[in-house]
């Protein structure tokens, strides 16, 4: 009797590389929460976001402030999509850059980092974040100085991380600037003001008792 069909050998999963450089989850946070904060600070919410981010970002800075970094990035994760909704006026850049991104589906052969090994792909995902990161930084600074807050000090790491970057990479040197620049925009800037809930539709008043 003919054997079972042959099929091909079994692949091992490829164990995901390592990231590039380490990090802990309070700096995985910081480098949320910071631009998070100054983002909800912008002129165009007029002063006061509506409850629906503010709230998330609440959750996230207490969390934060308690050592409890998982459900602080549970809430920005939250708070990222809120940013992505289409009813929130549109974020400038490079503040949209803390949406949740939504990419367009397309066949997986179609994508430029199919073909790439698993520490290929974490190297340029790597690079994508320290892009962001110093874009958000640049951003910040630049809000932060056309609204009365001292920054002189913060300039030179951000140039240095500008710098660290476009030689060395993706670094902890790189990371060493950007995180304490988040660190003191965080100490100097204020929490976003919470808007007030919209109230409900009014309850119908009770009905007349017929002869009272």
């Amino acid at each position: 009797m003919p054997g079972p069909p042959n099929r091909p050998p079994e692949k091992t999963p490829e164990a995901p590389p390592p990231p590039i450089v380490p990090e802990t989850p309070q700096q995985k946070a910081l480098r949320r929460l910071a631009p998070s904060r100054i983002t909800l600070l912008l002129d165009l919410w007029k002063g006061a976001p509506s409850a629906d981010l503010t709230g998330p970002y609440g959750k996230a800075d207490r969390a934060y402030a308690s050592g409890d970094y998982a459900t602080c990035a549970t809430s920005l994760d939250l708070l990222s999509v809120r940013f992505a909704e289409p009813r929130w006026p549109s974020l400038p850049e490079p503040f949209k850059r803390l949406r949740v991104p939504i990419p367009a589906p397309i066949p997986p052969h179609w994508d430029p980092d199919h073909a790439l090994s698993s520490a290929e792909r974490e190297a340029r995902r790597a690079r994508r974040v320290a892009d962001d990161q110093l874009a958000l930084a640049t951003g910040c600074l630049a809000w932060a100085s056309a609204h009365a807050v001292v920054v002189d000090d913060l300039r030179p790491r951000l140039e240095e991380a500008k710098t660290v970057l476009e030689t060395e990479g993706v670094s902890s040197a790189f990371y060493e600037r950007i995180d304490a620049l988040w660190s003191a925009l965080y100490e100097r800037t204020p929490a976003p003001k919470v808007s007030a809930a919209r109230p409900g539709p009014a309850a119908p008043a009770p009905a007349e008792v017929e002869g009272s």
